[in-house]
């Protein structure tokens, strides 16, 4: 087999490779110490890099995220990251490359205190926020993002099921992104009047524009 043909079948071997990488291919684990670096990397490239549909590129500069953010998120009993990895094969059986091809995080919010203070409880206290979404940029626009989202929707419903109180999903979004609102009200999100200014803290990234604000959006399940 000379070189011609080793190169070829090297070029073809990726394109499979990719071609699995698509919303049937999706799944999630919980990330852990060892996912840190390239969640960083996946997360700044995602929000603050020009790459893809979903980046905050020309709002907000700046990282999004630290390292040991991310480290402080992963030790939380009640904060939940999720990973889809990339494998050598594009399936959950194959070996992991390292390389992360989305996230999202789901922040549980209930109340375990049992006192009677607390045994009238609102659906306030029934509720998850989630976060940190983010799809890699080549693969965006593929319907792999609506898996991980509903991945993580399906989580938190059934960590918050209540007989008696509905759950309530919650999430913050850029003003100025109609498309991204427009996304999420067709998966159910509406925005419910809560938004506050885009914090000037420094650790949330360098906004571009001083009427930036965080719009709050929900969903309601199990009603």
């Amino acid at each position: 087999m000379n070189k011609e043909q080793i190169n070829k079948e090297q070029i073809n071997k990726e394109q499979i490779n990719k071609n699995h990488l698509n919303r049937e291919s999706v799944f999630l684990r919980q990330a852990e110490a060892d996912d840190i670096d390239a969640l960083e990397q996946l997360l700044n490239r995602c929000y603050r890099e020009t790459e893809g549909w979903t980046n905050e590129a020309d709002l907000v500069g700046g990282i999004r995220i630290t390292q040991a953010e991310l480290a402080s998120i992963i030790a939380n009993p009640k904060h939940y990251l999720f990973i889809y990895p990339k494998t050598t094969t594009g399936e959950r059986g194959g070996d992991e490359t390292g390389e992360l091809l989305g996230c999202i995080a789901v922040d549980i919010k209930v109340d375990d205190n049992t006192n009677e203070s607390n045994l009238n409880r609102t659906d306030n206290d029934n509720k998850a926020y989630i976060g940190m979404f983010a799809v890699h940029p080549e693969l965006q626009g593929q319907g792999v993002g609506n898996v991980i989202l509903q991945a993580a929707e399906t989580f938190a419903e059934r960590h918050l099921k209540s007989n008696s109180q509905p759950t309530r999903l919650t999430m913050s979004i850029l003003s100025h992104r109609p498309e991204l609102l427009a996304y999420y009200q067709r998966r159910g999100y509406q925005f419910n009047g809560n938004k506050m200014p885009f914090p000037y803290d420094g650790n949330n990234g360098e906004p571009k524009r001083q009427d930036l604000e965080l719009l709050e959006l929900e969903k309601i399940v199990n009603a």
